[in-house]
Formats: C-alpha cells, sequence, structure tokens
C-alpha cells in the first residue's frame, strides 16, 4: 500500500504529471492534465464541507459524490470536447493512484461525461491540389539533395490511394504488396490488431514497381526481399515516425500547397482525402470503414456527413434560388 493515502491531491497530481513524462508528451499535453486536473480539484476544495485551500484537499475526500458535482460546476461554461477531455485524464489519475496503492478503485466510472464528438474531416483543400501534388512530387527537383522522386511519387500516391494511417505505412513490408497483376491488394497491419486488404489498382502498382526499380539500382537487388521494409529513406534505411512526416512536409512544400493542408492534418490529411473523395464519388460508409479500417461506422458516416453538406452549399450556391424566393413573393 502507498504510503501517501492521505497526501494532498496536489501532491498526488505531481506525482501522476512526473510518471506520465516518461511518455514523452508535449508541454502543451502536460500543462492540460494540469489544467484539467487542478480545474476540478478546486472546485471539489470549494465545495467541500467546510471549504478547504486547495493544497488541504486530501485525495480520501474525492468521493464518487464530490466528484459528480465538482464535475458538473465544471462542465458549466465549458464545451463537451473540454469537459469529455478532462474526464479522460481525470480517469488515468485515477487509474495511476489504483496501480500505486493510493486508492482502492476508480470513482469515475461513476461521473457522467458528454460523448466524444466525432473529429471531422481533414482532407487537402481545392479539388485538384492532390493531382497537383503529384505531379510536383514525381519531378526530381535542381535544389534536392539526392532527388528521389520515384520514393517520394510513391509515397504521396500510396497514401492518397489507400488511405493507410502512418503507423500502418511505416509497418508495410515489400511482401505486403501482393496478388496476381490486375488482381493486386496491400496487406494491412491494422489498428487495434485489426487486418485488411485494400486494392491496389494498376496505376498505383505501376508507381511502386518503379519505386522499387529505383531502390534496386541505388542498393542492389537485396534491399527489395519481400520482409524488407516498403518505405525507405535515402540510405535505404527504413523510414520512422519523423522521417515520413517530414517527408511529406516536404512534399507539400515543393507543391507549394502548404496553405491547403488543414492545421495539425500533415498526413493524415491524405488519409482523409482518399476517404472524402470515396465519399464524393459515392461510395457507402461501410465500405469507407472497411477501406479505411474504422472500428466504428459512425467514423465513416462522417465523411458521407460532409460530402453531403457540401454538395448542398453547392447547390445553394445556384442564383436560380434568388429568382423562386422572388416568384414566389409575387404570388
Amino acid at each position: 500500500m502507498h504510503d501517501k493515502v492521505d497526501s494532498s491531491v496536489l501532491v498526488l497530481v505531481e506525482e501522476f504529471l512526473t510518471a506520465r513524462a516518461t511518455r514523452k508528451p508535449s508541454p502543451h499535453t502536460l500543462q492540460a492534465y494540469r489544467r484539467d486536473l487542478l480545474g476540478v480539484a478546486r472546485l471539489a476544495a470549494e465545495q467541500a464541507a467546510p471549504p478547504l485551500p486547495l493544497d488541504a484537499l486530501p485525495i480520501t475526500a474525492l468521493s464518487p459524490r464530490s466528484l459528480r458535482a465538482a464535475f458538473a460546476a465544471f462542465a458549466a461554461p465549458r464545451a463537451a470536447a473540454s469537459v469529455h477531455r478532462a474526464w479522460s485524464t481525470w480517469n488515468n489519475f485515477f487509474t495511476f493512484l489504483v496501480a500505486e496503492g493510493v486508492v482502492a478503485g476508480n470513482p469515475m466510472p461513476a461521473v457522467d461525461r458528454p460523448r466524444a464528438p466525432l473529429p471531422q474531416p481533414k482532407p487537402l483543400r481545392g479539388d485538384d491540389t492532390p493531382e497537383q501534388l503529384l505531379d510536383a512530387v514525381a519531378k526530381a527537383v535542381g535544389r534536392q539533395h539526392d532527388p528521389w522522386p520515384e520514393r517520394d511519387l510513391a509515397v504521396v500516391a500510396l497514401a492518397l490511394c489507400t488511405g493507410l494511417r502512418l503507423s500502418e505505412l511505416l509497418a508495410l513490408r515489400v511482401g505486403s504488396v501482393a496478388g496476381r497483376a490486375g488482381e493486386r491488394r496491400v496487406d494491412v497491419a491494422g489498428k487495434g490488431g485489426r487486418p485488411r486488404v485494400v486494392p491496389v489498382e494498376p496505376e498505383l502498382d505501376g508507381v511502386l514497381a518503379a519505386y522499387l526499380e529505383s531502390r534496386a539500382r541505388r542498393f542492389g537487388a537485396r534491399s527489395v526481399r519481400p520482409d524488407s521494409a516498403l518505405l525507405v529513406d535515402r540510405r535505404g534505411e527504413p523510414l520512422r515516425r519523423g522521417g515520413l512526416q517530414y517527408l511529406v512536409d516536404s512534399c507539400y512544400r515543393r507543391a507549394g500547397i502548404t496553405d491547403r493542408v488543414p492545421a495539425g492534418a500533415r498526413l493524415h490529411a491524405l488519409r482523409h482525402t482518399f476517404a472524402t473523395r470515396l465519399a464524393e464519388d459515392g461510395a457507402s460508409a461501410a465500405e469507407i470503414m472497411r477501406l479505411l479500417g474504422h472500428a466504428s461506422l459512425a467514423s465513416s458516416q462522417t465523411y458521407i456527413e460532409v460530402t453531403a453538406g457540401q454538395q448542398r452549399a453547392a447547390v445553394r450556391s445556384n442564383r436560380t434560388h434568388r429568382v423562386l424566393v422572388g416568384l414566389v413573393s409575387a404570388g
């Protein structure tokens, strides 16, 4: 049993944040953790009988009842997403305290929380932006150090034509692209261990073949063995997370489309572009779900809803509607 069962919440919050720091969260994330924990704790201290200063609030004072009251006050002026994030932070905090033997159980399941809003798609902006991007990365730019347009085109085309996540792209082997000509596919090790298959059309197959041929010329035939990483850097080493993000960012810059990439999307914008175009071309939510490897149909439905909204906005822009308004008024 932890020897600080009567410790103040403040002390335990700092222990929790220290433990989380080993996961290397960003400073912004750590600040958000601290803000959410102290914000609710302060309300719990104010509502205690008698009220307590925050630094005197013991962890034993945080019962399900007191936490429900504190969260109700915390939620009043805030958006649902902010309240949901705070609930998750407190749930992680109590999970840590249970593991440390500070408390016997986690009271957070007794505290209601709003449903987390589904993230909205963030595709590349502009109807011809994907084509402009592909055209730019397919060319060797003179000022590039050791240009490798075949590799760059393969990375961007693969992301745009399969919708794979960053982690899924990094996990691909040369042998992940399999099947007979005309029936090619990429075997994906999906999120949560869920495997899936994404078809590879002949055009993308040709791009990947040209990339692997250029790689064999650079590093030798042994570099393209089936168990080798599919995506590599200019030294022939497997691409890592930071390297892949940097490569995609540099492709955006070379294409001159950085202003069309939604904030925070980066490589994920290519996945969202893939899904949005599927929806625009009539794919069902179930088809999008299978191709993207979503665990929930609701996540895939957002692409259908966004596309429907865009279609309605396009119809609304038709100036004929203004004439109809005039006709109704005249009648």
